[in-house]
């Protein structure tokens, strides 16, 4: 494959936009999902002349009777849709204060962003099948992104970077919750980003809702401050209680149950409880979830303490497709029973 690099200013690109002869093709490049900021950070490239990578095209449909021609646009969707939006003043464009409106520029500075030179390289005609596959190699990585890392690489939003900050807290590193691997490749995010998604909605299934939610809240997400003061208290809260390192506490899925069920009880139910006391009951129930096995008979779990007899559901849940959204209900409703014992200190352990 042969192909060509020149340089197209601005205005030829704009044009060619607004003329229908360049074509994004969205069937196989990314949606567009940057964020206002990340749109106003390469429009300020732009505009202080600075340049930007090169995009790629390839020939297109010919009308046989007029001669013209149509490109498509292999990969730059995101860049030259934005300098379009910028230029047509699009409401999906909203600029930050420090800059100016394509309308408010002076007759020098609209004339500098319309002569600006894009390099762009031609493809020249080749199939659809071609074109996608420089597409892929072109955004190619060394190994497969798993799902959180095709997140990060297409929202670069608020909500995203809320869970990144709660992912750094002090608390997850000092009871190693996860693994070095697992922080490369963000698995602590995804598991910030579940929690918090959880605590703003219901238990949902695996990681279903998470990019409709990275998409709501990609320019703005007012629900973080608050957000993060109530987790870190839900933290602290953990670190009163103090559970021994081979508690099930610590494993994720069952982390995940309690972060979720002591932020609901604490300031949604607004109940009062004493970590002491919670960590009692709590160790007594994952002691019993423990010794519970599968082979575990009817007359052992109705001998289980009446704000217990969740143990044989809860071991299930726990073990199997931990992160579909029955095994979460489960282990969330009676973790939220042992929590509300927990809150009657009449009752003795």
């Amino acid at each position: 494959m042969k192909t060509t690099a020149t340089n197209r200013r601005t205005r030829e690109l704009l044009t060619q936009i607004r003329r229908g002869t360049l074509e994004p093709r969205p069937e196989f490049q990314r949606r567009l999902v940057w964020s206002n900021k990340d749109k106003c950070a390469f429009l300020e490239t732009v505009l202080l002349n600075y340049p930007f990578p090169e995009i790629y095209v390839a020939a297109g449909e010919v009308d046989v009777e007029t001669g013209e021609a149509k490109e498509m646009l292999v990969d730059g969707q995101q860049r030259i849709t934005t300098l379009f939006q910028y230029f047509t003043a699009s409401p999906d464009l909203k600029l930050i204060k420090t800059l100016k409106p394509y309308a408010q520029l002076s007759t020098d500075e609209k004339e500098r962003f319309l002569q600006y030179e894009v390099v762009v390289r031609d493809l020249g005609k080749v199939g659809i099948e071609q074109i996608r596959e420089v597409f892929r190699r072109i955004n190619a990585t060394r190994y497969a992104l798993n799902a959180m890392e095709i997140h990060n690489a297409r929202y670069e939003g608020e909500l995203k970077t809320c869970a990144e900050e709660l992912a750094q807290r002090p608390f997850f590193e000092s009871h190693r919750i996860f693994s070095a691997t697992e922080i490369r490749r963000m698995q602590d995010t995804r598991f910030l980003l579940t929690v918090v998604v959880t605590l703003l909605s219901a238990y949902f299934n695996r990681d279903d809702e998470i990019e409709d939610w990275l998409k709501r809240y990609n320019d703005e997400f007012s629900h973080g401050p608050e957000v993060q003061k109530e987790l870190d208290q839900v933290l602290a809260f953990m670190e009163a209680m103090d559970p021994p390192s081979t508690s099930r506490a610590w494993k994720k899925a069952d982390l995940f149950t309690l972060l979720v069920e002591l932020h609901r009880i604490l300031f949604r139910d607004k109940v009062k409880l004493e970590p002491r006391t919670v960590a009692e009951r709590l160790q007594r129930f994952y002691q019993q979830v423990d010794n519970f096995s599968e082979t575990a008979t009817q007359e052992r779990e109705i001998e289980a303490d009446n704000y217990y007899r969740g143990v044989g559901n809860y071991y299930k849940a726990a073990l199997q497709a931990t992160n579909d959204r029955g095994s979460r209900i489960a282990r969330g409703e009676i973790i939220r029973e042992v929590l509300n014992a927990a809150s009657q200190p009449s009752l003795e352990l």
